[in-house]
């Protein structure tokens, strides 16, 4: 079954206030669409459920990259090609650079938007590791006023989130202290371009002598949603890099891991590469205190 676009309605308010006042008018009516690559795929399969789609695309105040002080602020409405032009995000964020030249073609890049990537809330979602280590902040907005909140508690589970039925995602603030940090990003699928994740891992470390004395990892396809893994941190953080603890976080790995099975490959698949890319990630921090 095909979608039928005189079953829907796309109206463009042309600015930030009016969508806000809109969809404040009629909570859970108007569904936003901002690039539309995952909306236009949902309609030609017949899926897209909502009548009603609110345009956001040319709303410049939701497109922007601004540094401010010893944070970087991403509007919404940035798309990856964006991202990718950015110099600041090359330097500060080298893994959200990276991640931005997964996200499909050329083509997908140019109209896909960051806000759009998160709140459709795909456990695969390219750009999540990297924002989940490097402890980005989302910013909500709506007639109500804004509201920021820590990225990692953002997803409540399979494609849900914590807007409510009259929030806009506005911004992601990234603050400037990783320069230090030792980081890895890998993404594993079924071809090198143009592929959905079966597991995404990104990682940050901080290093002193051979003890971690800070580390973070984010992943893709490892959860319902994207996720932090805490627990595996915990094992890895103020330790001594050795081979037993490399193992240690493995294995705290393999628990902490939930994720889910799906046309792409299954949990237990998932999970024993998880454990692989960190293990990876570790070995090339100290290769030869890892060998020890």
């Amino acid at each position: 079954m095909r979608g039928n676009a005189a079953e829907h309605d796309l109206i463009a308010p042309g600015s930030l206030a009016a969508v806000l006042d809109l969809i404040a008018s009629a909570p859970g009516q108007w569904m936003p669409i901002a690039g539309g690559t995952e909306l236009m795929v949902a309609f030609a399969a017949g899926r897209l459920n909502f009548t009603k789609l609110i345009s956001l695309w040319g709303i410049e105040e939701l497109r922007f990259i601004e540094s401010k002080g010893d944070e970087l602020v991403v509007g919404a409405a940035t798309t990856f090609s964006d991202l990718r032009a950015s110099a600041a995000v090359a330097t500060d964020f080298p893994l959200l650079d990276k991640a931005a030249s997964w996200i499909g073609s050329i083509a997908n890049q140019t109209r896909a938007t960051l806000g759009g990537n998160l709140v459709n809330g795909s456990p695969a979602a390219d750009s999540s590791p990297a924002l989940l280590v490097y402890d980005a902040e989302i910013e909500l907005i709506s007639v109500r006023g804004k509201r920021r909140m820590p990225y990692r508690e953002f997803h409540t589970g399979y494609k849900q989130n914590v807007m409510t039925a009259d929030e806009l995602l506005y911004a992601v603030h990234l603050p400037r202290r990783f320069t230090q940090h030792r980081q890895y990003l890998r993404k594993v699928g079924t071809r090198r371009a143009m592929a959905i994740s079966k597991v995404a891992l990104a990682a940050t470390a901080l290093i002193k002598g051979d003890v971690i004395a800070e580390i973070r990892v984010g992943a893709a396809s490892l959860a319902p949603s994207p996720t932090r893994l805490i627990a595996t941190e915990a094992v890895l953080s103020d330790q001594t890099l050795t081979p037993n603890l490399i193992e240690a976080a493995r294995q705290a790995l393999l628990t902490e891991a939930q994720p889910i099975d799906d046309i792409r490959s299954n949990a237990q698949y998932r999970k024993v590469v998880g454990a692989n890319l960190l293990e990876e990630f570790l070995r090339s921090l100290n290769p030869e205190a890892s060998a020890r």
